[in-house]
């Protein structure tokens, strides 16, 4: 049996076991610098928010800002007017064939009946001959039935004449041998006979009238339908004449020759186009105007034209409501004089009144109107460096100015520039 060693207390006590004791930690540092840490980096996230782009990023120098205020708005409409002959005779060709010879030129003044140009058409000519010997051969056959029918009636005449002659020598002798036979120096078969001769002579000029006259119906209207064709060929000559004398191209009216381009040996074709005679002394203005002032322009509503430091009074005097690529056109006359030297073509700024100036909130006209219809705007956030959307209510407008009717206040600034390149945002991020 062996004997197992026995602990010395005094060595386990030596170890310090006995006398290490717990202490707490202090906690209060490490929060302030947690709270501290965190608040930093709110404050970063914060500031790192407020750097980031809200809105799709734009540029300030491709922007154009107004203030809206109020002001005076004038229902004026500036338009850009070209000037145009007031009296105008459009050249048309009614024949075809080659150009022979040429007369004027281009922007020469003409008269009336002024030789212009001449056509050859050999078959014009050709068809004018055919129609002359047509009724040439016509009016001889006319002549000719007109001859044979005063002929016969001349013949029929003389034969009723005779017929008649006969009848009326019947008669008196019917009527001496009635009183001889009732003296009795005749027989009875003797005045019967005498009165048979007067029967027939009778029936003969009877006969020879009936005939007269059924012959008549006959010649009648044979004559009438002949004069007739006759005319319906005047007529037809008088067409290939007209279209013969058509190769010869006079001025209707007198004027100024425009947009005449004729050359000796071209072909030309019926209908084609050749130019017109303009009045060279009268102009009136035609300008093209946006659709939205449509119900707004009407005729009689006066204006004025600006040329050479002077102005000259104008009215409208047609407006044409067939829209073409988003405008209407009108025409304006001048009430009074005219500005001297104006030529076909020549643009001139017209303004047009509308109605009368009333005071507004007032933005100036840009192209946001085109792109929003006036239905909304880009404002400006007070510093300046966003924008965002929002619906107003436009009321009329002018070349120059916007009557706004509500959704802004004086003094709030808009993007009045092309609202093409925001797409469908609704709010920008404005860099400087």
């Amino acid at each position: 049996m062996s004997l197992q060693p026995i602990p010395n207390q005094s060595a386990r006590a030596a170890t310090g076991a006995a006398m290490d004791t717990i202490v707490p930690r202090k906690r209060g540092p490490t929060i302030v610098l947690a709270c501290a840490a965190a608040a930093l980096a709110i404050a970063a996230a914060f500031a790192l928010w407020q750097q980031l782009p809200r809105g799709l990023r734009v540029e300030r120098a491709d922007l154009e800002i107004a203030t809206a205020e109020q002001g005076i708005f004038r229902d004026e409409l500036v338009v850009r007017a070209n000037a145009e002959p007031l009296a105008s005779v459009i050249l048309d060709s009614v024949e075809s064939g080659r150009i022979e010879e040429v007369f004027v030129r281009d922007g020469e003044i003409v008269n009336q009946g002024q030789l212009l140009f001449r056509i050859a058409n050999p078959q014009r000519n050709l068809e004018l001959l055919a129609r002359q010997a047509e009724q040439a051969q016509q009016l001889y056959n006319l002549s000719n039935l007109r001859l044979a029918q005063e002929s016969d009636r001349s013949t029929r005449q003389r034969r009723l004449d005779e017929l008649a002659f006969g009848l009326d020598q019947a008669n008196k002798r019917h009527v001496r041998n009635e009183r001889l036979a009732q003296q009795g120096y005749i027989s009875a078969v003797a005045l019967e006979e005498s009165r048979d001769a007067l029967d027939k002579e009778t029936r003969a000029v009877a006969l020879e009238k009936r005939s007269a006259a059924a012959d008549s119906q006959v010649r009648g209207p044979a004559l009438s339908q002949l004069e007739r064709a006759i005319a319906g060929l005047d007529t037809g000559l008088q067409l290939v004449q007209a279209t013969v004398d058509a190769l010869v191209v006079r001025a209707p009216v007198a004027g100024r020759l425009t947009d005449f381009r004729m050359q000796v040996g071209q072909s030309i074709a019926t209908g084609k186009n050749v130019g017109r005679i303009d009045d060279p002394a009268r102009f009136k203005l035609t300008a093209r105007i946006d659709e939205f002032y449509l119900n707004r322009v009407a005729s009689g509503r006066a204006g004025s034209v600006e040329h050479d430091g002077r102005r000259y009074r104008v009215k409208i005097a047609s407006v044409y409501p067939q829209i073409k690529e988003g405008r209407f056109l009108a025409e304006l006359l001048f009430t009074g004089a005219q500005p001297a030297g104006l030529r076909p073509g020549q643009s001139l700024d017209t303004q047009v009144t509308l109605g009368e100036p009333v005071r507004a909130l007032l933005l100036p006209a840009g192209a946001f109107m085109g792109d929003s219809s006036g239905a909304w705007v880009f404002v400006l956030t007070p510093g300046g460096d966003s924008a965002v959307r929002r619906a107003i209510s436009a009321g009329r407008r002018s070349s120059a100015q916007v009557e706004v009717l509500a959704g802004l206040q004086p003094g709030e600034r808009v993007i009045v520039s092309s609202y093409t390149a925001f797409g469908n945002s609704t709010s920008l991020s404005i860099s400087q």
